[in-house]
């Protein structure tokens, strides 16, 4: 029995739709900030969805009425006054309509952009740099004993507002976690912010969205979030200097790591390294990804980076150091 063929794509539908949310995605909002963009995202869609429904449809109506015409008046005949005057009115009507649609989303967005971009004094503030490829995270604080730096991952506290200022070192890069909030670029040479807070525990994985060069796609960032209690404990334990060796394995690990290159682009507090020109190692064990995301965090991808970072991420300033 034959069956028509149409109905299979409708049945991948649902499908489709289920990858619009979830994680990461900008329609599995997390926060209030991306709720407003959530909320922004689907009113357009469907809104622009029916105005083209609505052109198509007239589109078809006027096509099959000049062929009624054609075949049911095949001579010229003479048009009223009034018909001649019928277009004129229905595409006046129409430029009116689009205006005012056009008018209405622009005051949504615009009042959009005003919530987004508040002015709410931030619990935590946190400055973001991107570097070819991977992010430096300098927690900032009134207190310069306390303020301490991380890489490609942020804790923040649930239910706190959290305020990001964004930099380049480099290229322009772009701040995405879409669960939590729109993009935002880090431009050379200028600081944007960006605000948000979140409400749900849990753990979001961001990206850059600009390209910027060889491995832009492997220049991811997770946002982990906590309850206060948790992130608070967290901070704690990342602003104190690394534990001294307490066995002779620790100890050798040590002196492996200070006699060669490492020390000249990483920083450990607690010991004579400072580099500066990769993340800072003082907790790297605490860590939950390896090279900006691109690798989970075990003892063997570890060991695959220190030996072969070109291998993971081509074009990686990090070079090769026999050990």
């Amino acid at each position: 029995m034959w069956r028509p063929a149409w109905p299979r794509p409708l049945l991948a539908l649902p499908l489709l739709l289920a990858g619009c949310a979830g994680w990461p995605s900008a329609l599995d909002p997390k926060g209030p900030t991306a709720a407003d963009l959530a909320w922004l995202i689907q009113l357009f869609t469907v809104l622009l969805g029916i105005i083209w429904l609505l052109v198509v449809l007239a589109v078809g109506l006027v096509v099959l009425q000049r062929r009624w015409t054609a075949t049911a008046m095949p001579m010229p005949r003479v048009v009223h006054p009034s018909e001649e005057r019928r277009p004129t009115v229905i595409v006046t009507a129409l430029v009116v309509a689009t205006g005012i649609t056009v008018l209405v989303l622009t005051g949504l967005s615009f009042a959009g952009q005003q919530r987004l971009f508040g002015t709410d004094e931030p619990a935590v503030t946190i400055q973001v740099t991107g570097h070819q490829w991977w992010w430096e995270v300098r927690y900032k604080d009134g207190n310069p004993s306390r303020v301490f730096t991380t890489a490609n991952e942020i804790h923040v506290p649930t239910g706190l507002p959290v305020r990001l200022e964004l930099e380049s070192d480099d290229v322009i890069h772009s701040f995405w976690v879409p669960n939590l909030a729109g993009k935002q670029d880090l431009v050379p040479g200028q600081q944007n912010q960006l605000s948000f807070t979140v409400t749900e525990p849990g753990i979001y994985r961001g990206q850059c969205a600009e390209f910027c060069g060889l491995q832009h796609a492997h220049m991811g960032i997770v946002v982990v979030a906590e309850s206060e209690p948790e992130f608070r404990a967290w901070q704690e334990a990342q602003i104190r200097s690394s534990k001294p060796p307490e066995t002779d394995e620790q100890y050798q690990g040590m002196q492996v790591f200070l006699s060669h290159a490492c020390v000249m682009c990483h920083t450990v507090r607690g010991t004579p390294a400072g580099g500066r020109t990769g993340p800072d190692l003082t907790h790297v064990g605490s860590r939950l990804h390896l090279a900006a995301a691109t690798l989970p965090l075990t003892r063997g991808s570890l060991a695959a980076w220190i030996a072969d970072p070109h291998g993971i991420k081509p074009g990686v300033n990090m070079p090769i150091v026999p050990l």
